[in-house]
């Protein structure tokens, strides 16, 4: 997946200043309750249920900055809207590590991308342990909400109160340790569940081989399909996409070298190095095996892919719409994540690929230049084609930039819609709700938290999902900051306290 180089005449000056990006990366340490008063414009009072949203709360403990925001704490935040109003509030989520390193008040536990204990690689080597940081995601479903993050088992919260409430097992079917990736995909209609939603999911299981799980969950929370797969090398897999009858995953070109990490000396995350001359490969998995229905493993050229926007059927074939990478940038032992310089990194783009399970060949095309990441589709066109999606991106139309804007695509006429929060604001995934009783398929909200370096703080922009050029509809402005996140949901229940 290479992209064209862009002249350096074609440079355009900065939309941003680093100093006011670094901003966002300042640790929340206190958790608030209360209901939004100072808003721009009106809620619109259709909206209703709750915005979920998960990332790291804490950059440092006690003033040990952690060397990586995805080894930040999770901490959730929560904005429920009813009658048109709005309430916030925001938790961490209590992990067995969490409890400890604030109860010690200093960094007990390495990080997967490179925080270490203080004491050097002494008193790092051979310690195995990970701190559960429930940090990535947080989704509502089977009547519980969840704190998840790839590497283990969810946590439990109270959807009111955002109280930890344990580790969630399902019933005894997913063992004490065993993973359940952040980044679920909501079937809307499954043909096995006799059309009812279902949510399905993997678990990754890296080695010489590895082993990919599948879970697929009923509206009750039950797991009530599960099926393990081996596939030859390693998998570093963050995201994947589902269509009525498959599970893909691109496993990107790496490998892991796990000496200087057993040793003390670097992190996991530090071990994977990225193999430019090695093609990626794309495994796709029935979602209800056959007799003799094996995975199928096609290849295409060399890129990196965290997130997908969405894969549908259409024949014979499948197509996949990913946001990719040239190569994945490294992390380095002694940088800080605080002084990036985006213009010596390769920005994301839109590529689409059509694979066609017959002959396995790989057909790929550019479809957005600018740097772009954290889409967003109508959730009832989960698996199916779709026309339009939502997508952060950079102000300017050329180069690498933190995410500074909201990007409309059509992917029928080729449209684009743009607003922008630029030159001090930056923005976080979008989230598309669809307008209750509506079966047009942008006929909804785009919901998403951008830090304003202005005022230190952070907004929640409402959207028409159907016409950006109307500007924001409401801006909620909260009393603080919420540094960076991850990823989120919408749920249409109302968690507002009474």
């Amino acid at each position: 997946m290479q992209s064209s180089k862009i002249s350096e005449s074609a440079v355009l000056e900065k939309s941003y200043t680093r100093a006011d990006w670094q901003g966002g990366y300042q640790s929340l340490t206190q958790e608030f309750d209360y209901w939004i008063d100072d808003i721009e414009g009106k809620i619109p009072p259709e909206l209703q249920g709750t915005l979920f949203r998960n990332g790291p709360g804490l950059l440092d403990i006690n003033g040990q900055r952690i060397h990586h925001p995805f080894d930040g704490d999770g901490m959730i935040s929560r904005i429920t809207f009813a009658n048109g109003r709005a309430h916030f509030r925001n938790r961490f989520v209590r992990t067995e590590g969490y409890l400890a390193e604030q109860q010690a008040g200093k960094i007990l536990y390495r990080g997967v991308f490179g925080t270490q204990k203080p004491g050097g690689w002494l008193a790092n080597i051979f310690d195995f342990k990970i701190k559960h940081i429930a940090n990535t995601n947080v989704i509502y479903w089977g009547d519980k909400l969840l704190a998840l993050w790839e590497a283990a088992e969810p946590y439990r919260l109270d959807p009111y109160t955002l109280e930890t409430l344990g580790k969630e097992y399902f019933n005894g079917v997913l063992s004490a340790g065993e993973a359940f990736s952040a980044h679920p995909r909501f079937d809307p209609s499954c043909d096995r569940d006799g059309g009812e939603p279902c949510l399905v999911n993997f678990s990754i299981q890296p080695g010489l081989s590895t082993k990919i799980t599948i879970f697929e969950l009923n509206l009750a929370g039950e797991i009530v399909r599960k099926h393990a797969h081996s596939v030859p090398g390693f998998c570093f897999i963050h995201d994947f996409v589902i269509t009525r009858n498959y599970c893909i995953f691109f496993q990107n070109p790496v490998n892991f070298n796990p000496i200087p990490f057993a040793l003390g000396i670097r992190a996991a995350g530090e071990c994977i190095q990225f193999q430019p001359h090695q093609p990626t490969r794309i495994i796709v998995i029935p979602r209800f095996p056959q007799p003799g229905q094996g995975v199928k493993i096609l290849e295409t050229q060399s890129g990196f892919v965290f997130h997908h926007i969405n894969a549908f059927e259409v024949g014979n074939e499948i197509v996949i719409d990913s946001i990719c990478y040239e190569s994945l940038p490294g992390v380095e032992p002694e940088s800080d994540f605080r002084q990036v310089n985006f213009e010596a990194n390769a920005p994301g783009h839109l590529w689409r690929f059509h694979l066609n399970l017959q002959n396995g060949n790989v057909q790929s095309k550019l479809i957005e230049s600018r740097c772009c990441e954290f889409p967003s589709i109508n959730p009832a066109n989960v698996g199916r084609p779709y026309q339009y999606f939502y997508i952060g991106a950079a102000h300017a139309e050329i180069g690498n930039a933190p995410l500074q804007a909201l990007l409309k695509i059509d992917l029928e006429s080729g449209e684009r819609q743009l607003w922008s929060a630029a030159p001090r604001g930056f923005m976080g995934e979008p989230i598309f709700v669809p307008r209750p009783g509506s079966h047009r398929e942008d006929d909804g909200w785009v919901l998403a938290l951008v830090y304003d370096a202005t005022f230190h703080r952070s907004d929640l922009v409402i959207l028409d999902a159907s016409d950006f050029s109307k500007g924001a509809i409401a801006r909620l402005h909260l009393k603080h900051h919420i540094p960076y996140g991850l990823h989120g949901s919408f749920s249409s229940e109302v968690f507002a306290p009474t």
